[in-house]
């Protein structure tokens, strides 16, 4: 039996009755009331895709517990982050239903800082909504109606869905179970991709399907355009001439499957370079003195809209591992250089993005710590990266190699670990390769920028040691990059 929204708000007890409903767009609403067993949203990039969800999911949870019944859905996205923020948007419809919940739970593999298992929130009946990261092993073991969101972006979409196949298709715990594909493109190629050409017809063409009983699929096409003539307040052509990537508007945001894409580095890869010794914030005292190892600087700049990181890392036999993963958020230009002036001057070598605001700030360092060109026969500190596309193939297909062969180490860090995995490799039809990433509140992979540009630091020819006096942390007798099996000596 299907509730209406409107007799669970009357069931619920509220000081300001409105219809919940009323909150969601004419496309969102066509949406979330389309009772279809199986339904694939292929959406631009924020109109709401998540949010009409998570008002569905939850109704129906509300629905179960009413009539003390328990239901199951099952969110499954391609990073933690994602995951907890889907979440996140549907406690919201339990908070706006005044539906009580009885209980809360995090699990992760092991510690506060490790892989999310899952997380979960449950309804006094028993209906629950468990979020996951969206990989094979993560999603088996469940009988749960299905959201799989930004599912073009998975690792391995394919895997997944084999894996989740089972978890939907049996009727015999739970009864029948609901399927929920959303999406914005994301290559060709593709599990979304095939899915997506294989059910999608023209509104003529669906009708007649749908009478001749063919059609598996309810298919939902919203690009940026059909969501603002349907209410969603943006500015098309603001966001346009901000995004400046005509390929990435036209898969972004009209839905146009143009180019492959690929995670530049999985979480697994991530995880086995993940280290105790590695550290993110060094001592205070640490930067006083030289070390017996040579240290590399990667620094992303940043002054307005995203972080300054300065990743530095130490030579430690045949591996770099992180000391310091400096952050800096919207501080004068000023204050960054007091900041990292004397972490500079104990790098042997610091690359620096040398575009748009870092024009300014790379100029400043190079005056005072002297260029970096081998061509020009000048071997200074400061070498200025500009980021043409032949520099970001070359930094990160190197950055994969590091970690594919071992050779660096990183904290054990969830906003770390996010961050490296939130970028994208993009192959175009032609061949040409380049590197996406999304804005999100913790930035535009300026870590892994920052940690892209140290390890180029750390190839481009000879890095010297200083010469002071270092005050001893480590045995008498200890040899440079003896220290490499061990503990990093803060």
């Amino acid at each position: 039996m299907i509730i209406d929204a409107a007799e669970i708000e009357r069931q619920t007890p509220t000081k300001e009755r409105r219809r919940l409903g009323s909150q969601l767009l004419p496309y969102q609403r066509d949406w979330a009331n389309d009772h279809s067993r199986w339904k694939f949203g292929l959406m631009a990039r924020q109109v709401g895709k998540d949010f009409a969800s998570g008002y569905e999911g939850i109704r129906e949870c509300v629905e179960a517990d009413l009539q003390k019944k328990k239901i199951t859905w099952l969110i499954a996205a391609p990073s933690e982050r994602q995951s907890l923020e889907s979440l996140q948007k549907w406690k919201y419809w339990a908070e706006a239903f005044h539906a009580a919940l009885a209980g809360e739970e995090i699990e992760r593999d092991a510690g506060s800082e490790s892989l999310l298992s899952s997380a979960t929130i449950t309804f006094p009946h028993g209906s629950r909504v468990v979020a996951v990261p969206g990989k094979p092993d993560t999603v088996r073991g469940f009988s749960a109606n299905v959201l799989l969101t930004e599912f073009a972006f998975f690792e391995q979409p394919d895997a997944t869905w084999r894996a989740i196949l089972p978890s939907i298709t049996n009727s015999k715990s739970g009864g029948v179970k609901k399927v929920r594909l959303i999406t914005t493109p994301n290559g060709l190629g593709n599990k979304a991709h095939d899915l997506w050409v294989k059910n999608f017809k023209e509104p003529k063409e669906a009708r007649a399907a749908a009478r001749d009983s063919l059609a598996q699929w309810s298919c939902h096409l919203i690009d940026i355009h059909s969501a603002v003539r349907q209410g969603l307040p943006v500015d098309i052509e603001e966001l346009k001439a901000a995004l400046d990537d005509p390929e990435g508007w036209a898969q972004e945001f009209e839905c146009q499957f143009l180019d492959v894409q690929s995670v530049l580095l999985p979480y697994e890869l991530i995880a086995a370079c993940e280290s105790a010794e590695a550290i993110a914030a060094a001592p205070a005292d640490f930067w006083q003195g030289s070390r017996p190892w040579p240290l590399v600087m990667g620094l992303d700049f940043g002054r307005r809209q995203n972080l300054t990181v300065a990743w530095v890392l130490a030579r430690m036999g045949d591996v770099w591992q992180t000391v310091e993963v400096l952050e800096l958020d919207k501080m004068p230009t000023d204050q960054q250089v007091e900041i990292l002036r004397p972490r500079i001057r104990h790098c042997g070598r610091v690359c620096l993005d040398y575009t748009g605001p870092g024009v300014g700030l790379g100029d400043y360092l190079a005056k005072e710590f002297r260029p970096y060109e081998p061509e020009k026969h000048q071997f200074g500190k400061i070498e200025l990266c500009n980021f043409s596309s032949a520099l970001k193939v070359d930094i990160f297909s190197k950055l994969r190699m590091a970690f594919e062969n071992r050779g660096v180490r990183v904290p054990v860090s969830r906003v770390i670990r996010e961050d490296l995995h939130s970028v994208n490799r993009v192959s175009s039809p032609n061949g040409q390769i380049t590197y996406r990433a999304p804005h999100c509140a913790d930035g535009h992979a300026d870590r892994c920028t920052a940690l892209a540009l140290a390890l180029r630091a750390g190839g481009s020819g000879p890095v010297r040691m200083s010469a002071e006096s270092v005050p001893r942390r480590f045995p008498a007798n200890a040899r440079p990059g003896e220290t490499a099996r061990n503990q990093c000596p803060l």
